[in-house]
């Protein structure tokens, strides 16, 4: 695709928002093979970084086409030809908080090793959950699990909503629902910097209950 759109001078972009992360790991990079290739790539830092909502990242390789999108020209501001960076010229944006430092804060403490150990502890957790779920008569894994989200269906639509109500009400995880494919889906996202496979197990033990008591109402 990469050779094709430059082939006709086009720009590509790759909207990386969870599976950008990947490419940190060890064990997971293969699946981001010719992500290089594009020339621009956006990730959200609130979902796998751990940062505060609204801390998303535009990956450019070409600095003078991002600045030119984006750059504002005005008298009371910093011109393009300051020798110092201006941070208005790469972003839509003049007025916003400080995102930046909770982006730096949160690679400071965790790390290039501690982020790529988080996504591939996730990445397990996620087949975990798989693997015991879908051990259970009744229970459907929907997809193929090769990052962090898992689809799982109870029974039917009616008893999935019912399951994913009872475990939400039951304060030991949190789970939502999602249509996907024309099914209604507990949707199972996992991407908390502290979870770990108990979590895991007493989570599907909450769902596992609740899926029990609905199928054993019907």
């Amino acid at each position: 695709m990469a050779k094709a759109v430059h082939a006709k001078g086009g720009w590509l972009h790759i909207d990386g928002a969870f599976g950008l992360w990947a490419r940190a790991t060890k064990t997971h990079r293969h699946l981001g093979a010719g992500l290089e290739l594009a020339d621009s790539w956006a990730v959200d830092g609130h979902k796998w970084l751990q940062t505060p909502y609204d801390c998303g990242y535009a990956i450019v390789k070409h600095r003078e086409a991002h600045a030119r999108a984006m750059q504002i020209a005005a008298s009371y501001l910093p011109s393009a030809s300051d020798s110092a960076r201006n941070p208005s010229d790469y972003v839509p944006e003049l007025s916003r908080r400080a995102r930046g430092f909770a982006t730096w804060a949160m690679i400071r403490h965790l790390g290039r090793a501690g982020i790529a150990e988080m996504i591939t502890r996730h990445c397990a957790c996620a087949r975990r959950f798989a693997e015991k779920l879908g051990a259970e008569s009744g229970v459907e894994i929907l997809n193929d699990v090769v990052l962090n989200q898992v689809a799982v269906r109870f029974g039917s639509d009616e008893q999935t909503k019912d399951v994913i109500a009872r475990v939400q009400s039951g304060g030991v995880t949190f789970v939502g629902g999602a249509q996907w494919r024309g099914h209604w889906i507990m949707r199972i996202s996992i991407s908390s910097e502290t979870t770990t496979e108990a979590d895991v197990d007493r989570s599907v033990e909450a769902m596992l209950e609740a899926w029990r008591d609905v199928r054993g109402r019907n």
